[in-house]
């Protein structure tokens, strides 16, 4: 064949290329992300609105059905809508047509979902987005424990300190931690005490919302200078907001702490979790976008030791789930059937 007989005419030339092919292909070997499942773009987005206290006939009423009428006039593309309306809880599921530009009907979404709070139900939150993408799985989880921390402890490190630190790590998502509880101020009130001073519990509220503000003040000039001025009315202390005056009655002013006890406690307790028997929390990092599983896990591990150094010595950060360990697996079994095929082939051209 002329191939043959070009390379026998020149053979450094060849041994060149073939250099180059062994090289280019080490490269992209190294370069190529590696990963569980390949990248498919699914283009459905999931709007999901939360309420306390609704009921799932409510949820439907008053935030799933305004949602639905309000995306048909503001979001292109969409092939159908899936709603569901839970306790609390409206999943909202929009199919886009294939083909569709995923990134600007999120984009549209939010825009859609920011402008319709005014006329869903006071207080409603801005919802979350979630997308869908075949490769988005979780591919590590740390555990939170301590033998001194109590869980409100563990959630608020978990969530304010170690999430907010690895979400930097290029190609990591960290939802919010599962398990621990969630630290809120609570206000216990005494409905006995409310009806006997004639007040109702929108009284209480509107007391501790008016006079724990810090608003702008505006600045006040004094000699040459200009100076910024706060109005600080916020307490010091959980415990303060129970001196908090609330209504005259009778001539006397009740305050927080004869109609209600405010302490520092935490939401309602939805999921527990365990290690060796004591509660815990944990955290899951997923995947998103094109980054390597390896290279995200390589990198959350690296920053533990330093995230560690600034939490309490009692927290005790433990990695569950490694994914990559079969990610390393599958890599080593590719690696160890080209080789075998490699030789096979030499041997077949050699004999």
């Amino acid at each position: 064949m002329w191939i043959v007989r070009l390379a026998l005419r020149r053979p450094y030339t060849f041994v060149v290329l073939a250099l180059l092919i062994f090289i280019a292909g080490a490269l992209a070997i190294l370069r190529t992300p590696t990963d569980i499942f390949p990248n498919i773009d699914i283009p459905v987005v999931s709007i999901v609105w939360s309420y306390n206290g609704f009921s799932a006939e409510d949820m439907a009423k008053r935030i799933t059905t305004n949602y639905e009428r309000a995306l048909t006039s503001d979001v292109d593309d969409i092939e159908h809508i899936e709603s569901q309306s839970l306790n609390g809880v409206s999943v909202v599921k929009i199919f886009f047509h294939p083909g569709a530009d995923i990134n600007r009907a999120i984009a549209e979404a939010a825009s859609n979902s920011a402008s319709i709070l005014r006329i869903l139900p006071p207080g409603t939150l801005p919802p979350n987005i979630i997308t869908y993408n075949a490769s988005t799985v979780p591919i590590l989880q740390l555990g939170l424990s301590s033998k001194t921390l109590p869980e409100q402890s563990l959630y608020d490190l978990g969530n304010s300190f170690i999430r907010t630190q690895l979400a930097t790590v290029q190609g990591a998502a960290v939802p919010l931690p599962f398990g621990g509880k969630v630290p809120e101020i609570v206000v216990n009130l005494n409905t006995r005490a409310l009806q006997a001073k004639g007040l109702a519990p929108i009284d209480v509220v509107n007391a501790i919302n008016a006079q724990n503000l810090i608003l702008p003040g505006g600045t006040a000039k004094i000699g040459t200078r200009e100076y910024d001025v706060q109005m600080n009315g916020s307490t010091q202390t959980v415990a303060a907001l129970n001196n908090l005056p609330v209504k005259t009655v009778g001539g006397n002013v009740v305050y927080v702490r004869d109609v209600a006890q405010v302490v520092d406690g935490f939401a309602p307790q939805t999921n527990i979790v365990r290690s060796d028997g004591k509660r815990a929390a944990l955290l899951t990092v997923e995947k998103s976008g094109n980054a390597s599983t390896l290279t995200i896990i390589g990198q959350v591990k690296a920053m533990l030791p330093k995230i560690a150094a600034g939490l309490p010595k009692a927290l005790q950060i433990t990695p569950l789930g490694d994914q990559s360990v079969f990610v390393k697996s599958a890599i080593q079994g590719v690696a160890r059937e080209a080789l075998i095929a490699a030789c096979l082939t030499a041997m077949m051209i050699l004999l």
